[in-house]
C-alpha cells in the first residue's frame, strides 16, 4: 500500500491530483491494505485516470437538507468494482470514492441519523423507547443493497426498522412515516436522474424531508462519522427490523381515492377517456395502476417499460419531463387512438404528460402547465361544490415555488384564496403542511393522521388552513396532506380527472388551457440549464453564482433589470409571514413585466435559468382565440432570445 500512496502523493505533487484527492484516498486507504477499495485505486493511479480519481475523491459527498446523491457506477469501472456477473449487467460492486454513493457513505449517513434520532427521542418521546426508522427503495442499481445496508446499520446501533419488502415510491414512504408514527424515513433514490446515480433522501417524523432544525442537527451528526465502520449493539439495547409491504399499499390506495372531487364526472366520462400510462421502468406501476382500476379508469400500459429496470434501457434518461421518455407512449396512443399519456418517473414523485389537441397530434405539457390546470380544476370544482365558499375561503391555500408561474398566483386571487410561495423543494411545502396541522386545536387534533379526509378539511377550514393544491415547475404535485412530499400516484389521478372533465365538455385538453389563459393571462416559461460535472464543474457552477452575487445585470437582453431579489442576502418573508430561508438564489425583475431567476441545482451538477414572461388581457376582457395565437409564438421567441443571450453572459462570467 506504501507504494500506491507514493503515486498518489506524487500525481498530487505534479499537479495530476487535487491536493483534497489524494488526503482523501489516504484516509480511504488507511483502513483498507487490501481488496475492492485498494485494487480499485491501483487500477485506476495504474492507468493514470486522474480525472476520474479527481472526480471521485474530490470531497467527501456532502450530506445535505436532500439527504445524499451522486454517482453509484463511477465513468471507468474498475476491474474489482466489475467483480462477477450480475443480472442487468451490473457492476458486482458500486462506485469506490468518498465523492460517491456507496457503503462508506451510507453507513455514514445512517449512524448518523440514528446518533441524532435517539438524542431526539430521549428528548421529545417517552423514556426508554427506541426510535423508529421507516426505509424505502426504488428500482435503480443497488438500491436494495443499499437500503438492506441502512436497515442493518441502524438496527445495530439502536434504531427499529420497517423495511419495504420490494420497491416502493417516494410519496408512499412519506405515507408510511406518517402511518407507522415513525420518528424518520429514508429513501434510497436518485429520483430521474441517469442510471449511473443514486441517493439517500431522509424524512422527518411528519413525513416531510429535513428542514431546520432537524436538518442542521443531523447533517452535524453525519459529518461527524468519519469512519464506516462501527462496534455493534447487542441483546435488547439492538433495533429490530419489521417487513412492510400490502397493509401500507392498502392503506395509501384508500387515500389516493379520495383524491378525485367528482367521483360522478369521472365515472361517466372517464370511462370514454384512453389513457396510456408508463412508469419508466420504475415505482409507478405499484399502486398507480391499482389506483386507475379502483377508478375504473380505461388505460393501457407500455409492455417495455412496465418492467423494473434500473439500467432505464429504453429511454435515455428516464426523466418525464422530456419528449424522447415518453416516445414509446405516445407511439401506443397514436395506436391506439388514446387521448393521453401520463409518466411518471422511476421513484413516482414526478409526472409528466402528452396530450392530444385539436389538430389530432399529441404534445406534451410543461409542468407549469399540469400544474396550473389541475390547481384551476380543483379550486373551481370545490367552489362548484360549495365545499369552499365567500365564508371560509380566507382558509384555503395554494402553494407554489418561487420559480412556479405565476399564473397560479392570478388563479388563487380569482377565487380569492391565499397563494404562498415557498423556496424550491417540497419539503418547505411540507413544512408548510406541518404548521397547518399544528394549528389544530389538540382535542381536534388527536388522531388526525387516521382521520378521514372529509373530516380532516372541516377541520382545516374551521381552525387552520385547508391545503387545496401545491406544486413546482419540475412536475411535482400533491393535492392532499396524507403525503407530504410531491406524490406522482396521486397527480395521475388528479390529472386524469381533469382530462376527464375537459372530455365530458368536448374539448381537448389543450383547449381547455387556452380557456385558462385566455380568462387569467397568457403565462409562458422557459428552464435554461448548464451541466457542469465533476470536480472542475463543481467549482465552475460556485464560480457563476457568485458572480450574480457581486455583479448582477443591470439589463438582460437589452431590457433593463428594475429590481434583484437576493434571496442568499435578503430577508424575505412570505404571505403569512413566514421567514424564508437563505438560499443561493437570484431573482432578476425586468421592466417589461419578466423575469429570470438563477440557482445551483441542490441534487444534480447544474445550474438553472428560470425565465418567465406573461401578456394580460386588457380591459378585464379575455383573449380571443385570435389574440392568443399572435401572442404566443412572440412570447416564445422573446424567451428563446433572453436564453441565448444568458448562455452568452454565463460563458463571460466563467
Amino acid at each position: 500500500m506504501s507504494q500506491l500512496l507514493d503515486q498518489v502523493q506524487a500525481a498530487a505533487t505534479e499537479g495530476k491530483l487535487l491536493p483534497e484527492s489524494a488526503k482523501n484516498i489516504a484516509a480511504l486507504l488507511g483502513g483498507h491494505a487490501t481488496g475492492l477499495y485498494h485494487d480499485s485505486l491501483q487500477e485506476l493511479v495504474a492507468g493514470g485516470h486522474w480525472e476520474e480519481l479527481n472526480d471521485r475523491f474530490f470531497r467527501t459527498l456532502a450530506f445535505g437538507t436532500g439527504g445524499l446523491r451522486g454517482r453509484t457506477i463511477g465513468k471507468i469501472v474498475t476491474r474489482a468494482e466489475r467483480g462477477e456477473p450480475q443480472k442487468l449487467d451490473r457492476p458486482e460492486f458500486p462506485c469506490v470514492g468518498t465523492n460517491a454513493m456507496n457503503s462508506y457513505n451510507i453507513s455514514r449517513a445512517t449512524q448518523g441519523l440514528v446518533r441524532y434520532l435517539k438524542q431526539w427521542v430521549a428528548e421529545h418521546g417517552p423514556a426508554g423507547t427506541k426510535p423508529k426508522l421507516v426505509v424505502a427503495h426504488d428500482t435503480r442499481h443497488f438500491s436494495r443493497d443499499f437500503a438492506e445496508l441502512t436497515a442493518r446499520v441502524a438496527t445495530e446501533n439502536g434504531c427499529d426498522v420497517g423495511l419495504f419488502a420490494a420497491p416502493r415510491s417516494t410519496p408512499e414512504l412519506s405515507f408510511a412515516v406518517r402511518l407507522t408514527h415513525a420518528q424518520a424515513g429514508i429513501v434510497i433514490t436518485a429520483s430521474h436522474n441517469p442510471p449511473h446515480d443514486n441517493g439517500y433522501k431522509v424524512y422527518f417524523d411528519q413525513g416531510a424531508q429535513i428542514v431546520e432544525p432537524q436538518a442542521s442537527g443531523i447533517i452535524a451528526e453525519v459529518n461527524a462519522v468519519t469512519s464506516e465502520t462501527y462496534e455493534p449493539l447487542h441483546g435488547a439495547e439492538r433495533g429490530e427490523i419489521a417487513t412492510l409491504g400490502e397493509e401500507i399499499d392498502s392503506a395509501y390506495l384508500e387515500r389516493l381515492k379520495t383524491l378525485v372531487l367528482d367521483p360522478g364526472m369521472l365515472a361517466g366520462a372517464g370511462g370514454a377517456l384512453k389513457i396510456v400510462f408508463t412508469p419508466i421502468h420504475g415505482t409507478g406501476a405499484v399502486l398507480t395502476l391499482p389506483a386507475l382500476d379502483a377508478l375504473k379508469l380505461n388505460y393501457v400500459t407500455v409492455p417495455a417499460q412496465i418492467v423494473q429496470d434500473g439500467r432505464f434501457p429504453t429511454v435515455k434518461s428516464p426523466n418525464p419531463e422530456n419528449a424522447e421518455a415518453l416516445s414509446l407512449g405516445m407511439a401506443l396512443a397514436d395506436q391506439d387512438g388514446a387521448d393521453l399519456v401520463i409518466a411518471t418517473d422511476p421513484d413516482c414523485d414526478r409526472m409528466g404528460v402528452a396530450v392530444r389537441g385539436g389538430d389530432g397530434k399529441l404534445a406534451l405539457l410543461s409542468g407549469n402547465q399540469i400544474g396550473s390546470l389541475m390547481a384551476w380544476y380543483r379550486l373551481k370544482t370545490l367552489f362548484d361544490q360549495g365545499v369552499l365558499h365567500d365564508g371560509n375561503k380566507k382558509n384555503a391555500v395554494l402553494i407554489k415555488t418561487f420559480v412556479t408561474t405565476d399564473l397560479q398566483r392570478s388563479i388563487a386571487d380569482h377565487y380569492g384564496v391565499r397563494c404562498v410561495e415557498t423556496l424550491t423543494g417540497f419539503k418547505y411545502i411540507g413544512q408548510k403542511l406541518g404548521q397547518y396541522e399544528a394549528a389544530i386545536p389538540a382535542a381536534a387534533h388527536a388522531g388526525y393522521r387516521q382521520m378521514p379526509e372529509s373530516e380532516t378539511r372541516d377541520l382545516r377550514l374551521k381552525d387552520s388552513s385547508f391545503y387545496v393544491f401545491g406544486g413546482e415547475e419540475s412536475y411535482g404535485y400533491s393535492g392532499a396532506d396524507f403525503v407530504r412530499d410531491k406524490d406522482g400516484n396521486g397527480a395521475s389521478i388528479m390529472f386524469a380527472e381533469v382530462a376527464a372533465y375537459a372530455k365530458s365538455q368536448g374539448k381537448t385538453l389543450p383547449a381547455l388551457l387556452d380557456e385558462v389563459y385566455a380568462r387569467f393571462g397568457f403565462y409562458l416559461e422557459k428552464l435554461g440549464t448548464l451541466t457542469l460535472e465533476g470536480a472542475d464543474g463543481a467549482a465552475k457552477i460556485q464560480k457563476l453564482l457568485a458572480s450574480y452575487d457581486a455583479r448582477p445585470p443591470a439589463e438582460i437582453n437589452g431590457r433593463p433589470v428594475k429590481a434583484t431579489k437576493n434571496f442568499a442576502r435578503e430577508d424575505i418573508h412570505d404571505v403569512e409571514g413566514g421567514e424564508i430561508p437563505k438560499e443561493k438564489m437570484l431573482m432578476f425583475e425586468l421592466a417589461d413585466g419578466g423575469k429570470v431567476a438563477v440557482r445551483g441545482s441542490g441534487t444534480e451538477p447544474k445550474i438553472k435559468y428560470y425565465l418567465f414572461a406573461h401578456r394580460q388581457p386588457e380591459g378585464g376582457k379575455p383573449f380571443t382565440e385570435v389574440e392568443l395565437a399572435e401572442i404566443k409564438p412572440a412570447v416564445a421567441k422573446s424567451l428563446d432570445e433572453t436564453w441565448t443571450w444568458l448562455q452568452s453572459d454565463a460563458q463571460g462570467r466563467m
